[in-house]
């Protein structure tokens, strides 16, 4: 068997625990640190450190200890990377000890069977390097006391049969179904990209007579990330790191600083330098870094290893290739655009009708539109309806120095509203080309819009539903409280921009735009809009590989 095939021991705990969580790390590359893995990396700190001379079992003479030991069973498939190893006595009789950071359970067996198969496993290791394990032992730190496994024949017999479940998974490459309202999914740190609750929500159908507040009995998704997002628009400055901090300076004057571990992304805007050991730790962290000229336009991100999970972005190709599926994926992007289209348009805009019924009339027509090229047109006849109407969402003019606003227009924009929209439909894009790389989906192949060198079609796609909500809404809002001014945009013949000040103005009410909670409209539970820009992308990837019959619309009331 190749050593790339081998089983992790470790792997065998997550299998006896959770099929679902065990392919999701194993099989999909998924991870996410919480605080019950901070606080198990921290028992783990001793142990992770290779220490200690390991004899042959000929040569052990009943004192040894040895950490952190990898070793491998190639008839049995598996491989392990011990915590700690003892000898005991003579003969080449040793013992396995496995940290666990929790505290010793009240059961029979001292430990349970995730534990207990993770321990045979590791046993089995060390047997197939000619050792002698009668038992091992874990070692329960939340407890402080130590729980001796005997290695029993059934027991072994039980973890051969766990190796070979977790290997015909693997080999048919398809997810095993959530747990269903299990307790075990309380404080598992995948369980914001497992979704079990939300999936099965979705398996058996939302009932719209259900209050929102009803729909869930638990939530299982952070209301907002740990982490905040790191701007940098001083032209000529330079990012570092030192220690775990991010240091920006101009020259020799420092600007400002960042911790390291709380940054979920950087954004360099033009002519701003990243230094290698600030890149490379950035890369370390999972911390992407995405580039845009200053003016907003997105070149591009780095990001450290591509996400391990092929299988999602294998069937995210397949979609494509598929034009029923890829058609039903643009109708319904299409359709929601609308419905938040007309939605801001009745909220704010004066004598709206006209655009709605505009826009209601595209809508029908998208619902039975025989082919993409039709579609576009409808979304194209929609956006048309919905930036008439636009204009009257701002102050009237006479409060509103500058801002007259005559239609869109781009590429580019001749006045400061259009100038401010293209520089946040620019930003949207980043957001969600970042967030379906962090996910393993590829922000280039999309379906609505068409391929090119270099363009995210998908994040283009996705983020169109969000267009209004966020990316209008921070332009409206920003103009119509004086937040920008005119003095805050630069004309050079017919092309406006945001200057500098403008720049890190609009950001600030972007930071706090996704910062604010919002309902999601289908599960019911409160979480920030830069959090449902992760599970929506999530749900994608869950729909594309035919774990939900539809792609759930966030539709705002």
């Amino acid at each position: 068997m190749d050593q790339t095939d081998l089983l992790p021991a470790r792997m065998l705990n997550e299998w006896v625990y959770c099929p679902r969580l065990a392919l999701l790390e194993h099989l999909h590359g998924e991870w996410a640190p919480n605080a019950f893995t901070e606080d198990g990396a921290f028992v783990h700190r001793r142990v992770d450190e290779e220490r200690g001379q390991w004899p042959q079992p000929e040569d052990l003479e009943g004192a040894e200890v040895a950490r952190s030991l990898l070793l491998s069973a190639p008839d049995d498939g598996l491989i392990a990377r011990l915590d700690l190893v003892e000898a005991v006595g003579q003969g080449g009789s040793v013992r396995p000890v496995d940290y666990k950071r929790g505290e010793a359970p009240p059961v029979p067996e001292g430990a349970y069977e995730p534990e207990r198969v993770q321990l045979a496993a590791q046993a089995l290791c060390l047997r197939a390097n000619g050792y002698q394990v009668d038992e091992g032992a874990l070692w329960f730190a939340g407890s402080r006391r130590r729980v001796v496994v005997p290695i029993t024949e059934a027991l072994v017999e039980r973890t051969r049969e766990a190796a070979r479940e977790l290997r015909a998974a693997v080999e048919a490459a398809r997810l095993p179904a959530p747990l269903v309202d299990s307790p075990r999914c309380n404080g598992c740190s995948l369980a914001p990209i497992c979704l079990p609750d939300e999936l099965g929500l979705l398996a058996e159908g939302v009932d719209e007579k259900v209050e929102l507040d009803e729909r869930l009995e638990r939530r299982l998704v952070p209301a907002r990330d740990d982490g905040q997002p790191l701007h940098v628009l001083t032209q000529g400055a330079r990012v570092g790191v030192s220690g775990a901090e991010l240091v920006v300076k101009l020259k020799d004057q420092e600007l400002g600083r960042a911790s390291l571990p709380k940054t979920s992304q950087v954004s360099v805007f033009g002519n701003i330098q990243v230094t290698t050991q600030a890149l490379r730790a950035l890369l370390q962290a999972g911390t992407p870094v995405a580039f845009l000229s200053q003016g907003g336009w997105f070149y591009g991100s780095a990001h450290g290893m591509p996400h391990g999970n092929v299988f999602l972005r294998r069937a995210q190709y397949n979609a494509i290739e598929d034009p029923e599926k890829a058609l039903a994926i643009v109708r319904r992007l299409v359709l929601v655009k609308l419905r938040n289209q007309r939605t801001l348009i009745r909220r704010n805009a004066a004598e709206p009708q006209a655009a709605l019924a505009r826009i209601d009339a595209a809508g029908i027509s998208a619902k039975t539109a025989p082919d993409i090229a039709t579609l576009r047109g409808h979304e194209g006849e929609g956006a048309a309806a919905y930036f008439s109407a636009f204009g009257s969402m701002l102050k009237p003019p006479d409060k509103l120095a500058g801002f007259d606003f005559h239609g869109r227009n781009r590429r580019p924009p001749t006045d400061p509203v259009n100038a401010a929209l293209s520089f946040g439909y620019s930003i949207l894009c980043r957001e969600w080309a970042t967030v379906l790389a962090t996910v393993g989906l590829d922000p280039l192949a999309g379906f609505l819009h068409q391929p090119r060198h270099g363009r995210p079609a998908l994040a283009l796609d996705l983020m169109e539903e969000f267009r209004p909500i966020i990316a209008d809404s921070v332009v409206i809002g920003a103009i119509n409280t004086g937040e920008l001014s005119a003095g805050e945009f630069v004309t050079r013949g017919n092309a406006c921009n945001l200057n500098d000040a403008g720049r890190r103005k609009f950001l600030q009410a972007w930071e706090r735009r996704l910062d604010t909670l919002v309902t999601h409209p289908v599960f019911g539970y409160r979480i920030s809009y830069r959090r449902t820009f992760e599970v929506q992308a999530r749900l994608f990837g869950r729909y594309l590989l035919g774990e939900i019959a539809e792609y759930p619309p966030f539709v705002v009331r």
